[in-house]
């Protein structure tokens, strides 16, 4: 099944807040991306019915084995292309933003020969 890019951001976003907070609710996606409650809470219902979240009775949310590796993907991508473009003299803020638009859609081997130039 394909994921919208959309599920992958927020799949990102849980792993980010996850390693920043004891527990991630929905009111602390809400603020990070300054979305609205409603929107957070569809997306959120949406990532539990496709198996890539859990909700426990607190409403704290975490990733399933499946969500876990798509974070751990978009999140390493959005490391490596945001060193990348760093390494161009690009402003870290401006590096972050960049690699977040073109994360989703850059081939493995892309990313790869990325990684690879990065490590040499």
């Amino acid at each position: 099944m394909k994921i919208h890019e959309s599920a992958e951001d927020y799949l990102e976003r849980i792993l980010i807040l996850n390693n920043e907070l004891e527990h991630v609710r929905s009111i602390d996606l809400a603020n990070s991306f300054g979305y609205s409650r409603a929107s957070i809470s569809r997306a959120v219902n949406n990532l539990k019915e496709n198996n890539y979240i859990n909700i426990d009775a607190n409403g704290y949310i975490t990733l399933t084995e499946n969500g876990l590796e798509i974070a751990t993907k978009m999140y390493d991508r959005h490391l490596i292309l945001t060193a990348f473009f760093e390494s161009l003299g690009i402003s870290t803020e401006t590096a972050k933003n960049d690699a977040c638009k073109i994360e989703h859609d850059l081939s493995e081997e892309t990313i790869a020969a990325i990684k690879n130039k990065l490590n040499k």
